[in-house]
């Protein structure tokens, strides 16, 4: 899993979850309390209400995604960054400002005037959204989304018989159409990705959102940092039968979850329920071994393991994945590369993948290989002590369905 740094921020696996609240200078956006039109009141906010609660980025919406409101133009989007830039210019504290724009133009002139990352609802529809993100070296949240700007979410829009095939349109979850759309241009090197919750369209059902939340570790195989938005989310809502008002206990919950089954960043407007019920889930998240040269890969059941697999340009047909376990090797060169693929055909382990090696097999399986492998010198003894650790990391509590 690759960390994202944001300036002295770091994002991933090996940090704590980070909280990312809002404000918003969209006199169009629903939720009132995060809604300002004047730059001195909107920077006591952020302050007071935000950073001072445990904020580690606030997100600044120039315009409401909400799918009943009109969609403005990068013009006009331009139109109101000056608010957001005068806000923050007047913010005193340690935050992260990342800008919430579908329009490359925007993101470009926000990153300019002291932005430091953007939040893209198109998820790349504007083309050059990824070239102007790496000029800037800035991170770059990508949702979900099909190529279309005036679309953000909709993927169920998407032709996925002539984009895939008929066989994989018919066969494939909402999931599934999710994760094909985060994978479909690729990500720059400061890509965190969302996998949309919430009503961005039509056809999309309260379900589909229940079922992201249910498989949504497997979004870690696309070995990106994850934010959610799933604060007082209609998903939740129907679950407890509470309003928006009341529904602040249900999204504490899910938040644990999320965090929980690999989120990195969460969106939030009540930052300081929301950092605490996050910590819980980081504290109870498996633990898996991560090293300089092996990251245990965080799988529960088959499908999670799939994901991995086809990741990296292997067959789910050639593994048996009833209790596997998932672990990537870095760092070999090409004799000791060799030497491991070698000394892998001969146990009960599966090695894929012409990059980093993903393993895969069965736990003793692992503490086997290294033991053969560490009377050779050089990284191959490194690789084979942190084997060892997979062997007997009784504590990663592999779940199967």
């Amino acid at each position: 899993m690759d960390t994202v740094a944001v300036g002295d921020l770091q994002i991933g696996d090996d940090h704590p979850p980070r909280i990312m609240g809002v404000l918003n200078v969209s006199p169009e956006s629903p939720y009132d309390p995060s809604v300002y039109h004047d730059a001195a009141e909107a920077a006591s906010y952020v302050e007071e209400s935000l950073v001072a609660e445990g904020a580690d980025i606030v997100d600044v919406g120039l315009e409401s995604a909400n799918k009943r409101s009109q969609t403005l133009s990068a013009d006009e989007e331009l139109d109101r960054l000056d608010l957001a830039v005068r806000t923050i210019e007047r913010v005193d504290g340690d935050v992260v400002f990342s800008i919430e724009t579908r329009y490359a133009d925007v993101a470009d002139e926000a990153l300019s005037r002291g932005f430091d990352m953007v939040n893209d609802v198109c998820g790349f529809a504007d083309p050059d959204m990824a070239d102007v993100t790496s000029a800037h070296d800035a991170a770059v949240v990508a949702m979900a989304s099909p190529p279309d700007l005036d679309r953000p979410g909709a993927v169920d829009d998407v032709d996925w018989a002539t984009e895939r095939s008929a066989a994989w349109a018919e066969d494939a979850s909402y999931v599934d159409r999710l994760y094909a759309s985060l994978e479909r241009d690729g990500f720059t090197e400061k890509t965190i990705v969302d996998p949309a919750f919430g009503g961005w369209s039509q056809d999309k059902t309260l379900e589909d959102d229940r079922e992201t939340l249910r498989r949504l570790r497997e979004f870690r195989a696309l070995d990106r940092p994850m934010l959610v938005s799933i604060n007082r989310k209609n998903f939740l809502k129907s679950i407890v039968d509470r309003d928006t008002a009341g529904a602040l206990p249900a999204s504490l919950a899910a938040t644990s979850m999320a965090v929980e089954r690999g989120a990195h960043v969460i969106r939030t407007h009540d930052v300081a329920e929301t950092r605490d019920a996050a910590l819980v889930g980081r504290e109870f998240a498996r633990n898996r071994v991560r090293t300089e040269f092996v990251e245990e890969r965080d799988v529960t059941n088959d499908r999670e393991l799939r994901r991995h697999v086809r990741r990296v340009g292997g067959s789910s047909a050639d593994i048996a994945t009833s209790k596997r376990r998932a672990v990537t090797v870095y760092g070999l060169d090409p004799s000791d590369r060799r030497h491991v693929v070698d000394t892998v055909a001969k146990t009960s382990l599966t090695a894929f993948g012409t990059g980093p090696l993903l393993l895969v097999g069965p736990g003793p399986a692992f503490d086997r290989l290294a033991t053969t492998l560490e009377s050779i010198d050089g990284t191959v003894s490194r690789i084979a002590a942190d084997l060892h650790r997979v062997g007997s990391n009784e504590k990663a509590y592999t779940r199967w369905d």
